[in-house]
């Protein structure tokens, strides 16, 4: 089911409403007014309490029939009447016809409704700017990478993410090394001696985050992070308008596995610093009992720009909060072998010149 057009709809002008990530508020694209997102939730529930007019137009959710179905759903969009076909994952898109922002609020229900968001903080123009800035003197990229259409592919997602808090109790055993070392007489001497060292402790940690989402690369969403917590909202669609937002299809119980490792890594880092004065120091075994809590649900906000190039898919990810961004470049064989050429012709030109000079000095 999509959400009633009134939610979003201008209460001055009956424009669609989006939310502005630069003043943090939705804002009216047509007679520019501003509003807080919870005056637009108040004025939709009293647009609810109208009388509606007896029609046989079926505005429910659509789905596919038997094999058609698979994981494709379609949506009557509630602006112009157009249907839209997302994945089963989609919680807020754009509809193709009207460009008014659509959130599907089946997979915003029950299980799948967030507690928290993080509201975009940087807009698409900062994102542009970031992207170009990361490809300067890039010169072997292909002319894809550098077109300003590709620029416009730029998508702010609302990433689904799971919160762990969790308290653990360690005891980490190491093994260290001092290393002395002398000379006497004709000879160095080196001696080495070696020291098992304990550490143990408890540690506490709060809003460990986990993508939920299957198809978002999760050493890419880690390398984004950290995101300020501090700055989430208590969930409300309104956020999403104007953003993809996706659901979760990876739940908290799947995720524990990865939010341990992170923990282990973290207490493994935490304790080995904590030994100091050898010269060598190596982890030889120990335990960690972890107590986590229930992960709680949040969407963070994520500028992703995806391109294909020679057949392989390359992601680019900016943290919609503080603008860190990540991601790997393609390399144009072409260019590069071009350059390579041209330097192996340079430096035997460069020999063979060298050569002639020697030649006419020796005579």
């Amino acid at each position: 089911m999509l959400s009633k057009a009134s939610e979003y709809l201008c209460p001055c002008c009956g424009g669609s409403v989006k939310f502005d990530s630069g003043i943090q508020k939705m804002k009216c694209p047509y007679c520019e007014n501003v509003y807080e997102v919870e005056t637009l939730e108040a004025y939709a529930e009293d647009l609810k309490k109208d009388g509606t007019d007896d029609s046989e137009w079926d505005q429910s959710e659509q789905v596919f029939d038997g094999e058609e179905q698979g994981d494709i759903k379609v949506y009557r969009c509630n602006y112009c009447g157009g249907e839209i076909m997302a994945d089963l994952t989609t919680s807020a898109t754009t509809c193709p016809y009207c460009d008014n922002p659509v959130v599907v609020l089946s997979s915003l229900k029950g299980q799948w409704k967030p507690e928290y968001v993080i509201p975009f903080k940087l807009d698409k123009k900062r994102a542009v700017s970031e992207f170009k800035k990361h490809l300067l003197h890039k010169h072997f990229l292909p002319k894809p990478f550098k077109s300003i259409e590709h620029f416009d592919e730029i998508k702010g997602v609302y990433v689904p993410f799971w919160l762990f808090d969790s308290d653990i109790n360690a005891n980490i055993r190491f093994k260290a090394t001092k290393v002395r070392t002398w000379h006497s007489g004709n000879y160095d001497y080196t001696e080495t001696s070696y020291y098992s060292v304990v550490r143990g402790g408890r540690m506490a940690f709060e809003k460990i985050a986990v993508d939920g989402s299957s198809q978002m690369p999760d050493d890419l969403m880690e390398s984004i992070e950290p995101f300020d917590f501090k700055e989430a909202v208590p969930f409300n669609t309104g956020y999403l308008a104007g953003y993809v937002a996706d659901k979760y299809d990876v739940d908290d119980h799947k995720s524990v596995t990865r939010v341990n490792n992170r923990i282990l890594h973290s207490v493994d880092n935490a304790f080995k610093n904590d030994v100091r004065g050898y010269s060598s120091v190596k982890k030889e075994g120990g335990n960690i009992d972890y107590n986590t809590a229930k992960a709680v649900y949040a969407l963070y906000p994520v500028w992703i720009l995806t391109t294909k190039y020679e057949g392989k898919n390359y992601i680019f990810a900016m943290n919609g909060q503080t603008g860190k961004f990540v991601g790997d470049l393609p390399l144009d064989k072409k260019k590069y072998a071009r350059w390579l050429g041209f330097g192996t012709l340079s430096c035997t030109l460069l020999f063979t010149v060298a050569g002639m000079i020697m030649s006419y000095l020796a005579h």
